[in-house]
């Protein structure tokens, strides 16, 4: 068996082709290393993930189709896990157009691509700010999505609508993956961790918006991997319209942790006390996200589980040893 890792270079991407690897699995991996955040952190995976038996790697951006079509063509893959996505919802307030050509049109190829080869499963990444302002807790994949606050997210929801009708015309099985707050060891240097981290250490202050009146189901890449590999042998059963499904997967803690309560377990690990710059919210920002999980659980029987306090202490012993802390 073949798989397709998409986005093999980021943070998500890196972590479940170890797991693919270590678990047997043939996996080709594909990424553009564009420059939305350090190049050097995605080559540095790139090299971790290269002396692994099985994989292989290819630079190939998914807004190439016929190249894309030509790399189903080589290699039939039996499963596709589609990680590649331009992320962050700040960034897509000023970049709009980078989110239409990776997100729309990428995602557009790579459902194409599924068509015309048939993969037995097809993994894609949403995320949880597909949720906008709903107000009811915990989110689950029961509620209505269709209020979404930026871009980013309303590219998201958008994948998840295409998926639904492909899925429906062409029999297509897809798995869609709302990811909730993902960190751990390599994550993403634009995401609160890392940024905390950074200028903790360098005795700078961080930035708190809503005055620090946030809360987050963050989630360990270790419980996200995992989530991951359980489902990927268990593509969803016919929704009824057609030979095809879609179905949506909260994938979370399950747990809400307050922002502050998050930046005193940094400062525990770190042995550092933060500066706090307390800020307004910034536009596109949701207040609170929570994770109702009982759909991931009951069709893989997995409930993420690592605490904050565990996760984040993984993290600081990672950092301190990639960039010598």
């Amino acid at each position: 068996m073949t798989v397709l890792v998409t986005g093999a270079a980021g943070f998500i991407g890196y972590h479940t082709v170890k797991r693919l690897c270590r678990d047997g699995f043939d996996v080709v991996g594909i990424d553009n290393l564009n420059d939305y955040y350090s190049v050097a952190l995605k080559q540095a995976r790139l090299k971790a993930l290269k002396s692994l038996p099985g994989f292989q790697f290819q630079t190939l951006d998914i807004v190439d189709k016929s190249g894309l079509m030509a790399l189903f063509a080589d290699h039939g893959f039996t499963e596709v896990i589609h990680l590649a996505a331009q992320a962050g919802v700040r960034y897509s307030l000023d970049n709009p157009d980078v989110y239409a050509q990776s997100n729309l049109t990428g995602f557009l190829n790579v459902l194409e691509a599924c068509r015309h080869h048939r993969p037995e499963h097809l993994i894609y990444a949403s995320s949880s700010s597909v949720y906008g302002t709903n107000s009811k807790m915990p989110f689950s994949v029961e509620d209505a999505v269709d209020h979404p606050i930026s871009l980013y997210a309303a590219s998201k929801r958008a994948n998840e609508l295409m998926a639904h009708s492909y899925c429906h015309l062409y029999g297509l099985k897809a798995s869609g993956l709302r990811f909730f707050t993902v960190y751990g060891p390599w994550g993403r240097p634009d995401m609160a961790l890392f940024k905390f981290t950074e200028a903790i250490l360098d005795g700078r202050p961080i930035d708190l918006y809503n005055q620090g009146r946030m809360s987050r189901d963050f989630t360990y890449i270790d419980d996200i991997v995992e989530s991951i590999a359980r489902l990927r042998p268990r593509p969803p059963m016919s929704d009824g319209a057609g030979e095809g499904a879609n179905r949506i997967f909260n994938i979370g803690r399950g747990l809400p942790v307050a922002l502050l309560d998050f930046v005193d377990c940094l400062e525990s690990a770190l042995g550092v006390q933060a500066r706090r710059n307390f800020l307004p919210l910034q536009a596109g920002d949701v207040v609170k996200t929570w994770a109702d999980v009982s759909a991931l659980a009951q069709w893989v029987d997995f409930r993420p589980q690592v605490t904050v306090e565990a996760g984040v202490t993984e993290f600081v012993k990672w950092y301190r040893h990639f960039y010598q802390r």
